[in-house]
């Protein structure tokens, strides 16, 4: 039995940077992590993996798309799935043994296995029993189930088959048009899959901006990627080597169907807590299954802290990583912060959306006078230079104060771009700060100053 100041249950995000602060802080440290390796959903199964396809997919359009145009005339580009997939599990593999590396540079002590909480300080580990001042929970989260469907890893897959599969599917149905059913959707159809991605609601991407929506959806239609919106699946049927899912159409109820060799689940995740020991402990959840904690990420039971997936908020690998710091300089005496109302998001089709900040039916809703500074991608030269002017940047400024309350873009390296705005809204930063920084010619990022100056006299290129 090893005695520690802390245990964190959970090698993710969310995770390891928590126990590497805590090492940081000079706190001896131990994580637990029952996969077989580091890095949680995200670097395994999840983040890194998607984007390694994401890439490879993109770059494998662009060959048949745009090479051509730029006078690059070689042989028509194929698809190897095998080596594609050796790729991404090199990529994989590269993060996961930079994690163990960063452990043992940091002294951090990797506890393999599953963990459970068997009493106040204690975390036992496969059944064997260590000590603990302080523990903090960072299991993550799982996929959610939806009634009707379920998933074999053959016919129905979750995200986790989809980043496994082997070869590319004809007919590919996505439940859900959230993040990873649209990404994973773009992915499979640049390589030649027929996708149809089924919605529940009447739009695409919930919480996002609805100019971003509307824009985002036309743009996946022209992609050849097709919607079914306002329909309710009732369950899914395979058969004779074919999946149908069956589903009503909200507007009138009537009932629908669709054939195809592949059923992609995404319509969402759950707090990952079986067999933690919360019920046995007291540790209060959320009728969601959210572990509860306060302010502090402190759960009901003293010593007890919850971060990441399992608690309240946005499930995201950076949220999860705010988290894990926070906690570990709480634990370590220090002032842990974490500020919710700047966590980006980033949607990794093509083109990239990104958001962070309030958005136009949230300041509405609130009664807050706000104005608005735009500026599309069409009056930016490098994004005309690299086929990537669809989209825009939308800015949201206080009308009295300018101080800026949000962001929403789409179009080239959006992920990158919304950081500028992200570090604004840390030190409170007005628009017009923004449009008086000289930002370097030509860049994508002239564009997050164009719609800057849009909020005042106007941008110069549109």
């Amino acid at each position: 039995m090893a005695e520690y100041d802390v245990i964190i249950i959970g090698g993710g995000p969310g995770g390891y940077v928590c126990a590497i602060r805590c090492a940081q802080l000079g706190l001896k440290t131990a994580c637990v992590e029952g996969r077989g390796a580091l890095g949680g959903t995200c670097l395994n199964v999840g983040c890194i993996p998607s984007k390694a396809l994401l890439h490879a997919s993109h770059s494998y359009h662009e060959a048949h798309t745009n090479f051509e145009k730029m006078g690059l005339m070689g042989g028509n580009v194929s698809v190897d799935m095998g080596k594609m997939m050796d790729y991404k599990q090199s990529v994989i593999d590269a993060n996961v043994n930079g994690i163990e590396f960063l452990f043992k540079k940091n002294k951090v002590d990797y506890l393999r296995g599953w963990g459970k909480i068997t009493a106040k300080g204690e975390v036992s580990v496969d059944g064997e029993v260590h000590k603990a001042k302080n523990i903090v929970i960072a299991t993550g989260s799982e996929v959610a189930p939806l009634k009707g469907v379920e998933v074999d890893q053959d016919k129905v897959i979750d995200s986790t088959g989809a980043l496994a599969l082997t070869e590319v599917p004809k007919r590919l149905v996505v439940i859900g048009a959230g993040v990873i059913g649209l990404e994973m959707g773009s992915v499979y159809a640049r390589l030649g899959a027929e996708v149809t991605v089924v919605e529940f609601l009447d739009h695409i991407t919930p919480g996002m901006d609805a100019e971003i929506q509307k824009t985002l959806l036309r743009s996946l239609k022209k992609q050849g990627i097709k919607f079914v919106l306002k329909a309710a699946v009732q369950r899914v049927e395979s058969k004779d080597g074919v999946a149908t899912v069956h589903y009503k159409l909200r507007k009138d109820d009537s009932d629908a169907s669709l054939e195809a060799e592949k059923v992609l689940l995404a319509t969402g995740r759950k707090p990952f807590t079986e067999g933690l020991g919360l019920e046995e402990m007291g540790i209060k959840t959320s009728p969601r299954g959210q572990v509860e904690t306060d302010g502090n990420r402190r759960t009901n039971v003293e010593g007890i802290y919850a971060i990441g997936d399992v608690i309240t908020g946005p499930m995201l690998a950076h949220k999860a990583e705010e988290e894990g710091i926070a906690v570990a300089e709480s634990i370590a005496g220090q002032a842990g912060h974490v500020n919710y109302d700047v966590i980006p998001g980033v949607i990794y089709t093509t083109p990239e959306v990104a958001s962070v900040g309030k958005t136009e039916a949230e300041l509405k809703e609130q009664g807050r006078a706000y104005k608005v500074g735009k500026f599309s991608f069409m009056g930016n030269g490098r994004a005309k230079a690299v086929f990537g002017s669809e989209g825009f940047v939308k800015i949201l400024a206080d009308k009295d104060t300018d101080r800026i309350l949000g962001c929403h873009l789409m179009g080239p390296m959006a992920g990158e771009l919304i950081h500028e705005i992200c570090v604004a809204m840390e030190f409170g930063a007005s628009a017009e700060d923004i449009a008086r920084t000289c930002h370097a010619h030509p860049t994508f990022s002239e564009a997050m100053r164009e719609a800057a100056l849009a909020c005042g006299d106007g941008a110069i290129h549109a």
